[in-house]
């Protein structure tokens, strides 16, 4: 298991821009895939975007071209660089560790709120 450690969200007008990053702590041997997922209020988590372990990357077709996933290995920490930013990419964002011994760790999440 890793710990997660998300920053970066906060309220950025229609068009803008917020980079989010995720620090991670503790044993890093297993895990294969790095990811970003979302929650608007009422809707289910869902994938954003994906880095696996060998560097491909992999967005949700809503997000695709504005959205960029990174990993700095150096850091242990993951970003996620959002531009032309819209009201409906307001949610609660989380970083992933998947895992291959055991379940996924989740970080405690960050607000991203984008006003019209």
């Amino acid at each position: 298991q890793v710990q997660l450690v998300e920053s970066g969200g906060g309220l950025v007008q229609a068009g803008g821009s917020l980079r989010l990053s995720c620090t991670a702590s503790g044993s890093f041997s297993d895990i294969f895939a790095w990811s970003w997922f979302r929650q608007a209020p009422g809707k289910q988590r869902e994938l954003v975007a994906v880095i696996t372990r060998g560097g491909n990357e992999n967005y949700d077709a809503s997000v695709e071209g504005r959205f960029t996933i990174s990993r700095d290995n150096a850091k242990n920490t993951l970003y996620l660089q959002m531009n032309s930013l819209k009201p409906e990419d307001t949610a609660v964002y989380y970083c992933n560790a998947a895992h291959s011994t055991g379940p996924s760790s989740w970080g405690q999440g960050t607000q991203v709120t984008v006003s019209s």
